[in-house]
């Protein structure tokens, strides 16, 4: 009985497989700024930008609003842990807002280096691709009709 297409089918199901995992590994090793050639990357930091000018003028309006609120009462005021709050508020606020865009790239460096370390131990992409042991073909060959039934269901 000549069960290639069972072996063919199934050696078509491992290679796409393996097709997709080397995809996906693309996908996860690839850093924002070349993902579709950068033009998603010049998108976010075009946003980011006026995000950036947005982020400010809410900064200096809420600052406003938190130094008007203290100085209602002027006994607050006259501590000057209260405007060292403030002014560290807004530092926080202001280092938040022009370096957000940078921490996010060091925090997508270092999830790549924990992948990259991760997949390393593994043997890298090519330590988890499958493929079909010549002891499988074999068996799978010197199958007869009868067996061979259960084989075809699992295929289809």
């Amino acid at each position: 009985m000549d069960n290639n297409w069972i072996v063919e089918n199934l050696q078509n199901a491992f290679t796409t497989w393996n097709d997709r995992l080397e995809e996906l590994w693309g996908l996860v090793t690839q850093s924002p700024q070349t993902f579709k050639g950068g033009a998603v990357w010049d998108t976010i930091v075009a946003i980011n930008g006026g995000m950036q000018a947005v982020g400010y003028g809410l900064l200096v309006l809420f600052f406003a609003i938190a130094i008007f609120r203290s100085a209602s009462s002027f006994r607050d005021f006259q501590r000057p842990e209260y405007m060292l709050r403030h002014l560290i508020h807004f530092v926080m606020a202001k280092l938040c807002i022009s370096y957000g865009l940078d921490w996010m790239m060091q925090i997508f460096a270092v999830c790549n280096g924990i992948v990259a370390t991760a997949a390393g131990s593994i043997g890298g992409i090519d330590g988890a691709s499958v493929a079909m042991p010549a002891e499988i073909i074999e068996a799978i060959e010197e199958v007869d009709f009868l067996n061979s039934i259960p084989l075809w269901l699992i295929i289809m």
